[in-house]
């Protein structure tokens, strides 16, 4: 079992590439992490555009639907939050956690964030990740940015996130949609000092 006692927070914003989350969340739960996930209203959207079933809007159904994605049907624990529940526990400082990981993150959430805005529990919880000093990840996906998009990262980067493009390599020689989506799992992972996605690492020549 884990000592993972302090939760780490997921959120999954309306960007496209919502397998980014779920790889994820793959990979956190085999290794016996606590998640608390929010998934934005946009989000919703996006995962019927993408997959053609709709998501589960209930917490509990939603906990099911999550984990039968990810492909783990025990292990770890996870806990799902209605987007506009503000009066969750991951909407307070006194909450403690491990930080946050958005994946994927919407230009419309880089920019409410980087304003200080808090519209949902998802950008309250990370408002709060950057105002108690905790660690926040954002992996933006689009392209290409514009000089609006890059202004707003760089503001989110001078308060404290950390930027993780969804950008694979290739010099681990991925063969799969998969390989590629977690190569970018494990670096966005590893700005939180988590190493559970078993990727090949850069050794040197």
């Amino acid at each position: 079992m884990s000592n993972n006692v302090k939760p780490l927070i997921l959120g999954v914003s309306g960007a496209s590439g919502l397998i980014y989350a779920v790889r994820a969340l793959k990979f956190l739960l085999e290794a016996e992490y606590t998640i608390e996930l929010v998934a934005s209203k946009s989000s919703f959207m996006v995962w019927q555009s993408e997959q053609g079933t709709p998501m589960p809007s209930e917490p509990k159904a939603q906990e099911q639907f999550w984990r039968q994605q990810a492909g783990v049907e025990l292990g770890g624990k996870l806990h799902c939050h209605p987007w506009a529940d503000v009066g969750a526990n991951i909407a307070s400082g006194s909450f403690r956690t491990l930080g946050m990981i958005i994946m994927p993150c919407s230009m419309s959430t880089v920019a409410k964030l980087a304003g200080g805005l808090s519209s949902d529990l998802l950008e309250r919880a990370a408002d709060v990740q950057l105002k108690e000093g905790r660690k926040l990840i954002i992996v933006p996906r689009e392209t290409p940015f514009s000089l609006i998009h890059l202004r707003n990262l760089v503001s989110l980067a001078e308060a404290g996130a950390r930027i993780v493009p969804a950008i694979p390599a290739w010099y681990h020689h991925p063969q799969t949609v998969e390989d590629l989506v977690d190569f970018v799992v494990a670096r966005s992972l590893d700005q939180l000092d988590i190493d559970c996605v078993p990727i090949k690492r850069w050794k040197g020549r």
